[in-house]
């Protein structure tokens, strides 16, 4: 039983930074893929990263590669999003999960089984 906490969203312009922190709690936080996904109004929950246990393979969204970068640091049960040239359609609000199982799935929604709250981002133009 995770609890996922999100945080680093704000309002920035076209071409700025955000880096998103999702903080864990709980013992197991190290024994599950972790994913960030996104959600515009009016459109589904979309994929955008993911990474493996220990960091040692990450998952991106063609959408977002090159420009963000997903990384996890085990020992502060802590999930990071860095988020770079940011675009207006980055917009959305972003959550952070947990995936319990060990598929290969890391960029269905339907896999992940624990959820944040999410953190709004807000990309102006």
């Amino acid at each position: 039983q995770v609890q996922l906490v999100e945080s680093g969203g704000g309002l920035v312009q076209a071409g700025g930074s955000l880096r998103l922190s999702c903080a864990a709690s709980g013992r197991t936080f190290s024994s599950h893929a972790m994913g960030w996904f996104r959600q515009a109004p009016g459109k589904e929950r979309e994929f955008v990263a993911a990474i493996t246990r220990i960091g040692g393979s990450t998952y991106y969204a063609d959408s977002v590669k090159g420009r963000f970068t997903i990384s996890r640091d085990n020992a502060k049960n802590t999930l990071y999003l860095q988020m770079n040239s940011l675009k207006p359609e980055d917009t959305a609000v972003y959550y952070c999960a947990g995936k319990l199982d060990s598929g290969v799935y890391y960029r269905t929604v339907a896999r992940y089984d624990y959820w944040g709250q999410g953190t709004q981002v807000t990309v102006s133009s």
